[in-house]
Order: C-alpha cells, then structure tokens, then sequence
C-alpha cells in the first residue's frame, strides 16, 4: 500500500474524504492541509482517473528530519532519486511551509534540488535540468514541524481541469468546485428533476452537472500525468484502468435521461458555453437560451433545482442591478417555484438578504481568493408563511422607513429646486442612522456614497440597510440602475482624500447657476465638485466682482469659474495636482473663458504662498483637514497650521482686501487671539454658506470671511 495526499480547495475537504472513501481508500484522514489516505498502485491510478474534487494527487516517496539546512539536504539524499526518473528529463520542486531556519520556499526547494543534482553526479549521471514552467516530472515537498515529506506529483497539476473548457466567461468556476456545490446542492438524489442554472456564465456548473449525474470519469480526456516519465509507473496497469473508465463512461451516457437548461443574458458567453458542451459531448443534455434572468419563468417543470453562481458586485456599477435582480428573483421563487430548491453560492452574503427567503443549509467555500458561502433554500409552504408575518418581507414600499424620508426630502427640495434651477444637488445624508449614507442627484444619475455605520448600528444590520438603499433610491427617484453609482466614504488620510476608484474616463457635464462643470462620478471618490459649497461659490463669485481672486487649493476650479463669470478682474488658480488643475481649465473652456487673465499654478500652495510677491483683493482658501503628501515637505493639519496659512496669505492680500477661508473639520476651532495679533477680524459665515439640501448638516464645512480691522 502506497501513502497519498490529495489537495482541494478549502470547503471541499470533506467532500473529497467521502468520494476517497467510495472510490476504496484506506485509512482516509482529513487535516488542513488535505486529504491523505493508503491505496495500491492500481487504486492511486484509479482515484485519479475519477475524482471530481482534488486539484492534485501526490504519492509519498520519503520523508525525515529537517530543522535546518543541513538536515533538509540529508533527508532529499536519502531518497534514491534515480528509481524516480532519468536525467534526461526535466523536473521542478513544488516547496511548501517554513520553519524558523527555512524561512521561504525558494530557500527549501533549491536546498532539495541540489540534493538531487548532487546524488545523480555521484553516479557518474548526467545533471538533470530544471524547468519551472513546464517540467516532466515534478515533486512536492512539505515541511510541517521540522518534519518534511517528499511527494511525487502523481496526477500533474490542475486536476480539476477535464479539457472541455476552451474558453470561459469573466469568472469561471473551477470544475471541482462546480462539482461540489452540485453535490452540496441535493440535486444529484434525483437526476430526474430538472436542474436550471439562470446565470450559467461558461456553462460550466451544467456541464459538471450532466457528468455527474452520467457517472462519467472526469480525466479520460487528460492528455498528460504526472506519473508519465516516473520509472515506477506501471503502463499496462494504468491502460487497464484507463479503458475501463472509458467503458464505463460511454455505457453510462448511454443511459442518461437528464436535462438541464442554462441561461444567461450575455450571448457571446452562452457561446462559449455552448461550445464547452460540444467539446464534453453533452450538448443533447444541456437546453441554452439567452435571456434576463428577470424575465425567467418557470416552463421546466416541477421540483427541481435552481442552482448558481451570480456576480458578486465587486466591480463599480454592478451592485445596484445585481439588488434589482435579487429582490424580483426572490419574489419570482415565490411566485413560480415552490417546492424547488435554490442554491446560491456568492461572496457577497449580504446580497441573499434581497431574496427575503430563509436559507435551511449554508456552506463555506472559497472561489479562488474569495470566500464565499453557498445558501440552500427550500421554496415551500414555510417561505410563504413567513411573508405573511414578516410585514417588510416583499419589499412593500410603505413600510421602508429609507423610502419614505427619501420621498419626503424630495418633496420639500421641489420648490427651492425649480426657482434656482439646480440639477445637482444633495438628498439625503444620514438623515437615520441605520442608513447611513449621503445620495446626491447629478442631471439623471444617482450617486450612493456609503459611510462607515456608527458603533451602535449592528455591521451586519447596516450591510443589510445598504441594500435596501440601492435597491429602493433609483425606485423612488425614477432612475434607472445602470444610472446608480455607489462609492464607499471611509475616513482619508494623507494623499488619499481624493482616492482613485475606476478608470472608466467618462464625465457629464452639470449646470449651476448659468455655470457648466465637468463632473466623474466614476473615477475618484470626489466628482470634481463640492456640492456643498454652491452657496459659498456665488457668495465669493459676487465678492469678487472687478476684483483680483487668488483660488487656493483649487481643486477642479469650480470657485474660479464662478468668479470668472461674475466678472472678477483676474483669476488665479493654484493647485498642486496637474490632474485637477486641468480639470480646472477644461471647466474655463467648457463656459468660454479664456484669456491672460486667467492663470493657473501647480504648485504647492503653502510653499507658494511664501515665495508669491503679487497681492490680490481676494483670496479664497479651501485647504485639506490633513494632508501629508509626498510632494509636501511637511505634513498640513487644518486645525494646527491655520494661523500659519492665513499669516502667509495676509502678506499677498490688498490692504483693504478679504480672506475667504473654508475647511470641512468638524468642530473647527478658530484661533480669535492669534487673529487678533494679527490685526485681523474673523466673521463666521457656516450658516450662510450652507445652502437648503444641507441645512441639516452643520458640520459638512465652515466658512469664515477674514478682514483687516479698521
């Protein structure tokens, strides 16, 4: 009896003891790292040929001590590796886990290779090459508690690949981990009962499926094993074994009466999926269509299985239609499909919730890097009973306290919209704490920023209350989801507080008071325009009438614009990044303004502000609460450097000229008595410039109009 480990991935372990275990092996053991268990030669070929659920099957071919170096070498010495494989072909060592004296991989496995080497000199052999890439023959080594052991990689990597695949969709399941989910899922009890997969992607759960239930070996179509150079390999054994899984396979497919039904919206994919069913042979089984899933009724009969892998909304833009589709497909189970079961495997657990359903059975598995759960839900007579005491479980409109505020905000937003005709505006922003969000309206798009829950709000509770919110603004507000973008407002530090999210390079154009700005609700967290400071614009704007403005920390010049087209005498703009100060003079040339008495600077403005010899009527000051950039030489913090700041403007500022000075630190403090020092007054204007869309929030920024005294 041979010693094997096979690997899997996390999840399937048990699963793979199981099906180990049917197949005849003795001695099944599952630890974390995998599956070991005894089998013959002819057994060990066997397994490989049918196991659904390994990524690898490694036979053990010695092991030892290994603490150090020295005693890695020695152990890799005294397996005789010439019975192994001869020295004209390649090899690779696949090393893994550390020990306080072999601290990475690379060290272990070039210890171990020149060991090899060494012993196939000694018998006066040629030197072995080593391929990484594509070897002949390959080993594994495993080190645990100063213990190693050395495997031959007996299959070859990429076991769950059975050479259908082609080509797949954006985020194909691997083809053991379909097989899992199929098995988790119940459907394999009865074969009888259609199985339906609405977002079928590649095809690939379908295809598994249809293998499956015809009781197919899944690496009859393998076209290379590790096993192939190995001196040991018994050829006539493993053909033996070969034919009958080909034998088996053929008659079984003989007598499949199954059918199964894939579709999916994108028609390019449901090719490759069709394809992929052709190359396994199965297509006859497998009923593609292309649709929305919405749109899905239920023409397949009764009692089967729903079974998939939907998008988990990680990429902008998706999540809001990925909470339409889950709230219409869980009243759409209600509605067509009782007494199915439905086997969703997501990432993003808090999207289930949308389906207003509870889940009798969850499993965790992970999808290459993601964790994910799968939730099994029996559609039943119980289901319906709970939408019958669970008042909010349909989703009624009447009963989400978001909707309702929502509707209300708007309603009294109506009249002061229309008379200033203002199309990008503020709707909501935390207004209950349980939705804690701020929703901002730009011409016909939703834009959703999610801010971190407070600590008396449940984190899971608050997941669940953001999907009500995508789910139910662009609802209320008549817009439709692919107008929806959501953002995630955490707490900035440095360089980060305008974060780069997206690179989709698209921009709107927005109107505010007769002026045009290009807004990006995609790329950055910010959209290139403080909505909160409109008031604050045409306040400086009108001071600023047949006068000179220096704009500091101008970001996308919005102020600049304003004045400009107020008629300021001169504008100058200052902004450290190239990025926004050409963003700056995109929005000058989107409202006709050019000429030399528009200017603008990059530069850092504080260091600016020391060397700058010109004077201005008025200076507008809009800096970070914190900033530590690297083209800063010293870090800026609002609250301590203010009076710094101001001091320097004061030097390039007219004498019977005005500071402009605004910051978004709550609890601002300003420093009165150095003020005073200075000769200087300083008028609070914050509930002034706070227009009515943030009326409730008397923190989002404070404006102080800074003058000489008389």
């Amino acid at each position: 009896m041979q010693n094997f480990l096979a690997l899997t991935s996390p999840g399937i372990e048990v699963l793979l003891v199981n099906e180990i275990e049917n197949l005849g092996g003795e001695h099944v053991v599952q630890k974390p790292e995998g599956v070991y268990f005894k089998a013959s030669l002819e057994l060990g070929y066997r397994i490989s040929l049918w196991t659904r659920l390994a990524t690898r099957v490694m036979l053990k071919i010695g092991e030892g001590e290994a603490k150090n170096k020295d005693e890695l070498f020695q152990t890799a010495s005294s397996i005789n590796w010439v019975e192994h494989f001869d020295s004209h072909h390649s090899f690779a060592i696949d090393f893994v886990g550390y020990s306080d004296e072999i601290r990475n991989s690379q060290f272990g496995g070039l210890t171990i290779k020149d060991a090899i080497v060494d012993q196939f000199r000694e018998q006066g052999l040629e030197r072995p090459d080593v391929d990484k890439k594509s070897p002949e023959i390959s080993f594994q080594a495993r080190l645990l508690k100063d213990q190693i052991s050395l495997y031959l990689d007996f299959s070859g990597r990429g076991l769950f690949q059975r050479g259908y695949r082609q080509h797949t969709g954006a985020a194909p399941l691997k083809e053991n981990l379909a097989a899992a989910l199929i098995i988790r899922s119940g459907w394999l009890t009865d074969t009888t009962k259609p199985l339906v997969d609405p977002m079928c992607g590649s095809g690939t759960i379908l295809i598994e499926a249809v293998s499956m239930a015809a009781k197919q070996a899944p690496g009859i179509e393998r076209a290379t094993w590790g096993f192939d150079v190995w001196k040991m390999h018994d050829e006539a054994l493993w053909q033996q074994e070969l034919n009958n899984a080909i034998e088996q396979s053929a008659t079984s497919l003989e007598q499949l009466n199954v059918k199964v039904f894939g579709i999916d919206i994108d028609s390019r994919v449901l090719k490759t999926a069709q394809q992929n069913a052709r190359n396994a042979q199965l297509q006859r089984f497998i009923e593609f269509s292309c649709k929305d899933t919405n749109k899905m009724n239920n023409t397949f009969g009764q009692g089967g299985t729903i079974l998939f892998n939907p998008p988990y909304g990680e990429r902008i833009g998706e999540l809001p239609e990925l909470v339409e589709s889950f709230v219409l497909f869980g009243q759409k189970l209600k509605a067509q499909f009782m007494d199915w079961r439905v086997a969703i495997l997501t990432a993003n657990v808090d999207l289930l919730a949308m389906l207003k359903l509870s889940s009798f059975k969850r499993y965790k598995f992970k999808n290459g890097p993601l964790d994910c759960q799968l939730a099994l839900y029996n559609i039943d007579e119980k289901q319906l009973e709970k939408d019958s005491t669970t008042p909010q479980s349909n989703f009624a409109e009447q009963d989400s306290a978001f909707a309702n505020r929502l509707k209300k905000n708007r309603k009294s937003l109506k009249g002061w919209l229309k008379s200033g005709q203002i199309n990008s505006y503020r709707l909501y922003d935390g207004d209950i704490p349980e939705y804690n969000v701020a929703i901002d309206i730009y011409n016909e798009y939703l834009v959703i920023q999610e801010y971190a829950a407070p600590k008396s709000i449940d984190a899971e509770k608050a997941a669940k209350r953001l999907q009500e919110v995508i789910y139910w603004a662009p609802k209320v507000l008549d817009i439709t989801t692919d107008k929806v973008v959501l953002k995630t407002r955490a707490k900035q530090k440095g360089r980060n507080q305008y974060q780069r999210l997206d690179k989709s390079k698209q921009a709107l154009t927005v109107n505010e008071h007769g002026a045009l700005f290009k807004i990006n609700l995609w790329d950055y967290l910010d959209t290139g325009l403080f909505l909160d400071h409109r008031k604050t614009r045409q306040i400086v704007a009108k001071k600023a009438k047949n006068k000179s403005l220096l704009n500091l920390f101008a970001y996308t010049g919005s102020v600049s614009v304003q004045a400009a087209l107020h008629g300021a005498n001169s504008v100058t703009t200052v902004d450290m990044s190239n990025t926004y100060l050409s963003w700056a003079q995109d929005n000058f040339a989107l409202n006709k303004l050019s000429g030399h008495k528009y200017e603008f600077i990059q530069a850092d403005c504080l260091d600016w502000l020391k060397k700058n010899t010109k004077q201005f009527d008025l200076i507008f000051i809009d800096p970070p609460t914190f900033s530590n950039s690297k083209r800063m030489e010293d870090s800026f913090d609002v609250q301590r450097d203010h009076v710094a700041l101001i001091t320097d403007a004061l030097k390039c500022l007219t004498p019977e000229g005005e500071i402009f000075f605004t910051n978004n630190k709550r609890n601002f403090k300003m420093d009165f008595e150095a003020m005073d020092t200075l000769g200087l007054k300083a008028e609070n204007l914050s509930d002034v410039t706070r227009d009515k869309d943030f009326a409730r929030n008397k923190h989002i920024h404070n404006s102080w109009s800074i003058t000489r005294k008389k």
